[in-house]
This record gives C-alpha cells, structure tokens and sequence, in this order.
C-alpha cells in the first residue's frame, strides 16, 4: 500500500433491505424485538454466572464471558440496521465503517477462540477429572479469557487497515447489511487481491484452526464418555457437551460458509442472511440453548422467581 493510494469515497451507503420497502415497518419491529431479546437473555446468563454460588466454577465462569461476548458483538451490527430500517438515509461515514468493520473482526476472533477454550474446559473435566481443579484454576480460566478477548486486536487492526487503505473511487453502495470485507473488496477500484488473500488467510487462522482444536476435543471426549460404564454418567457427561456443540456448530456453519466460500458463488442476498445469522441468530439463541438443556442453569432462573414477586 503507498500513501498516495487514497480514498475518494467520504462515506458509504448500507443498502441492507433497500429492495423490501414495504417490510421495513416489519423488519424494524422484528429485529428490535431480537435485540431485547439478546441484552435480556445473555444479560441474564451473565447476572445469574456471577451471583449464584452453585455456579461458580470455570464452565459457568466462560459462559457468562462468552454471554457478555455476545451483547457485544451483536451491538456492533444491530443497532445500526435498526437505524437504516427506521430512516431511508443509509449512509455511513467512512470513519464509521471501518470501526465498526474493526470491531466485528475483533469480537468475531474472540467468539472463536472463547469457543475453543469452553470446548477445552469440558475436554480436561471429562478426560481428566482428578486433575481438573488443578488444570482449570480460576488464574488460568482468567488469563484464557483475557487472550481470547486481546489476541485478535493488533491482527485485526492491521487487517482493518489494509482493507481501508484500498482504493474506493467509484461507486459507494455496500450490498450488505453492515460493513464487511466481501462486499468492501467488490468496491475497490484498484487490485484488491492481496487484500483478499490476506482475508482468506485470517479467516482460516482465526475459524478452521480454532474448529479443529474443538473437534479434536470433542473426539477425544466423546470416546472417554463411550467408556463410562453408566447409562446416567453418559447422559450427564452429553448434556453438558451438547448445548456447547450446538451454538458452535450455528456459529462456525454460518461464518465459514460467509468467509471460505468464493464469493463469486454467493449471492448478495445469500451473504445477508449469513450475516444475520452469525451476528443476530446465533446470540439470540445462546441463552435458550444454555438454559433449555442445562439442569443447574434453570434451578438458577428459577430461583429468582420467588425474589421478583417477594419484591
């Protein structure tokens, strides 16, 4: 990239659903309702993770930080649809775009790794049990947390960089519901291909890597759990693997399928409803996944039933 390889392009337009007029009203309304439901839903997770004795342990301690993950990577993207359903003026500032690209990359390589290490907590507590307290200390858990947050940040900011550094001169219509690198690529009046192979690279850094440690887990735990000798310590030692499973695979099937696949083969629509998914569906459905198939998580909830209406 050279300095004088500048934009001309002050500010972009976020096309999102500009080709369903008459469901804005509609959509505004839905994805609001999703919203509330996402802050109600993890902010509850993460309330009942840090006030219920029962559930302080490293399991629970990882959920209540991948809750908070949630609320976070879904304000990135959410708010701002909202305000381009409610007002026809889509633009956003070139400023803009790129944090909120940044931040998106940033939170999406935390979920993937915070995903990794929750997988490895439930591989130590299954294959190893009597090491378990020694292994998942509350110093480690802490420090696992803190790198899956930070180690994305000085990789995705220089990715941020580059993308933003390419060279937009002509049109400014982003065909997507928030700004992203496969739509910003299309953009680019220049060669964009470095750039794009520096996208790809990253993405199966920060996805395929990240899946292969959690399927290696899994492996691993699924032939030690095979080897109990008790129906019931099977069904238990699955149930806490389950709700784990579910939201990875709702994650990683719709983010891989949005950055590995060639974008010549997805359509822009097609491409919106990844986007959607990874970003709206998946943190709306992480506090019923957590709390529907966890027996210690509804005694949880229901515990604070009986405060609500003393009060």
């Amino acid at each position: 990239m050279t300095q004088d390889n500048l934009t001309e392009v002050m500010e972009f337009i976020l096309l999102g659903f500009s080709d369903l007029p008459n469901l804005q009203g509609f959509l505004f309304g839905l994805f609001s309702v999703i919203y509330l439901s996402i802050l109600i839903g993890n902010g509850l997770l993460i309330f009942i993770t840090k006030t219920d004795p029962v559930l302080q342990t490293p399991m629970y301690f990882f959920l209540g930080n991948f809750s908070l993950l949630e609320i976070c990577y879904t304000s990135v993207t959410l708010p701002r649809m909202l305000a381009d359903l409610w007002s026809p003026k889509r633009s956003i500032s070139f400023l803009a775009c790129a944090v909120q690209a940044c931040f998106l990359y940033i939170l999406g390589a935390a979920e993937c790794l915070l995903l990794t290490v929750m997988a490895y907590d439930r591989y130590v507590a299954i294959c190893k049990p009597l090491f378990y307290p020694l292994i998942m200390n509350h110093k480690v858990c802490v420090q696992m947390v803190v790198a899956s947050w930070m180690t994305g940040v000085p990789v995705m900011v220089v990715e941020t960089y580059q993308i933003f550094s390419l060279n937009f001169c002509g049109p400014n219509e982003i065909n997507h519901i928030f700004c992203d690198a496969p739509p910003l690529l299309k953009l680019s009046c220049g060669d964009a291909s470095n750039v794009a192979v520096s996208v790809l690279l990253l993405a199966l850094s920060f996805v395929t890597i990240p899946f292969l440690l959690i399927f290696y887990s899994y492996v691993k735990i699924i032939t030690t759990i095979l080897k109990l000798p008790s129906s019931s310590g099977k069904s238990k030692a699955f149930s806490t693997c389950s709700s784990h499973l579910i939201v990875v695979g709702l994650f990683y099937g719709s983010g891989s399928t949005e950055y590995l696949w060639p974008n010549s083969r997805q359509s822009a629509g097609a491409s919106k409803v990844l986007g959607i998914f990874y970003t709206t569906v998946t943190p709306m459905f992480n506090p019923l996944i957590y709390s529907l198939r966890n027996k210690d998580v509804i005694a949880s909830m229901g515990k604070l039933l009986p405060k609500s209406h003393r009060s």
